[in-house]
C-alpha cells in the first residue's frame, strides 16, 4: 500500500484545470530541485493566490532523493496552510516520466499528478504506455498527463534536435483512446534556454492550438518548454562571468495569447534556474567575503519568488485564482 497524495495535504489538477479552462487563464507548473526553489515558488504563489503545481523531473527527483521529494511536498502545504490568507491549492507533478515503472512509483509515493512522455515512440506504443499509466492513476484518483508530439530542445532527460509539431486529429485520437486528463502539444516552444537562434522570431502555432480546442474543448492543454529566458537574467549572468550568449525563449505576449485560449498549464523551469543563478552570481561578486549558504541562497530564494510572482500576475492570470478552484 503506498502513500496518498491526500494524506500530504495535496490534490491532483482536476479542478485547477476546470477553473483555468472556464476563467481563460494558466495554473503555473514550476521545477524544482532543492529547498530554496520550492520555498520560493510557494511563497510567491501564496502572496499572489495562485493555485501551483510543483514539478519534478526524474533527475531532480534522484538528486533531492525520492523521500526527501515527498517530504518537501508536505512541508509546502503546511507552510502554506500557516499563511496568514490561508493556503492555496498545491499539487506535486512527475515531469517527462519515461517509464511506467517510475510512474507507478511517484503515485505510491504520494504524487497526486503524473506525466507519462511517451512523444518519441510510435503512435500506438505512446498510446499503449500512456493508456497503461491511466489505468493505474485513475482508481487512486491521479491525473496524468500524456505527450503527443516532440519538442526540440535539451532539458534533464529531455533531448531532441528537431521538434515535430502535433496533429490535431491524432491528438484527438490518443485522448480518445487513452483517456489521459491533459495532454501536452508541440506548437513551436522547446525546452531549455537556448531556444532560438539570434535573428530567428519565435512564432507559436496557435492555428495548432486553435484546431486542437475546436476538436476538443474541454481538453486541458499543456505547454512545455514555455520559459521566456528573461533578457535581464542572461546579461547579468554574462556580465558576471557567465556564457549564456545565445539564450533565447519564448515572448510573454505570445505565451499570454496561448494561455487566453486552450493553455490552461504552462511549465516553468528554465527561467527559475537563471533567476537563481543570477542572484548568486550577484551575491558572490557583491560580498565576497560572505560563506554563509542561508545569505547567498536567501537571496537567490528572494529573486525566484520574485519571478514566480511576476509570471502568475503577469502572464499567467493565475494570480487571486486559488478561491476558483473548488
Amino acid at each position: 500500500m503506498g502513500i496518498r497524495y491526500g494524506d500530504l495535504g495535496l490534490v491532483n489538477t482536476k479542478k485547477m484545470f476546470a477553473a483555468a479552462l472556464r476563467g481563460g487563464w494558466a495554473v503555473p507548473a514550476y521545477n524544482f530541485n532543492n529547498l530554496e526553489q520550492l520555498r520560493a515558488i510557494v511563497l510567491g504563489c501564496l502572496e499572489t493566490r495562485s493555485p501551483v503545481i510543483l514539478q519534478v523531473s526524474s533527475s531532480a527527483r534522484k538528486y533531492a532523493g525520492a523521500p526527501f521529494v515527498r517530504h518537501l511536498a508536505q512541508a509546502a502545504v503546511e507552510l502554506a496552510a500557516s499563511h496568514e490568507a490561508g493556503p492555496v491549492p498545491i499539487a506535486l507533478h512527475l515531469d517527462h516520466g519515461a517509464t511506467f515503472v517510475l510512474a507507478k512509483e511517484c503515485i505510491d509515493d504520494g504524487f497526486s499528478s503524473v506525466m507519462i512522455d511517451g512523444s518519441a515512440l510510435p503512435f500506438e506504443e505512446n498510446i499503449a504506455l500512456t493508456k497503461k499509466v491511466v489505468d493505474y492513476a485513475h482508481p487512486l484518483d491521479v491525473t496524468v498527463e500524456g505527450e503527443l508530439g516532440v519538442l526540440a530542445g535539451v532539458e534533464d532527460e529531455v533531448s531532441h534536435e528537431l521538434s515535430h509539431y502535433t496533429d490535431p486529429e491524432e491528438a484527438e485520437e490518443f485522448v480518445r483512446l487513452t483517456g489521459v486528463d491533459s495532454l501536452a502539444i508541440s506548437i513551436g516552444t522547446s525546452h531549455g534556454a537556448y531556444k532560438f537562434k539570434p535573428g530567428q522570431k519565435p512564432q507559436l502555432r496557435l492555428d495548432i492550438l486553435e484546431d486542437v480546442a475546436k476538436r476538443m474543448p474541454d481538453l486541458p492543454v499543456v505547454l512545455h518548454g514555455a520559459s521566456s529566458v528573461p533578457r535581464e537574467y542572461v546579461e547579468e549572468i554574462n556580465r558576471l562571468g557567465g556564457s549564456l550568449k545565445e539564450a533565447i525563449g519564448i515572448p510573454e505576449d505570445q505565451i499570454r495569447r496561448a494561455v487566453s485560449g486552450a493553455v490552461c498549464k504552462v511549465n516553468i523551469d528554465s527561467d527559475g534556474r537563471l533567476a537563481f543563478t543570477a542572484a548568486l552570481r550577484r551575491s558572490f561578486t557583491e560580498e565576497p567575503g560572505v560563506f554563509d549558504p542561508r545569505k547567498y541562497l536567501g537571496a537567490a530564494m528572494e529573486t525566484v519568488k520574485a519571478l514566480v510572482m511576476d509570471k502568475n500576475t503577469e502572464v499567467l492570470g493565475s494570480s487571486g485564482r486559488a478561491q476558483e478552484v473548488g
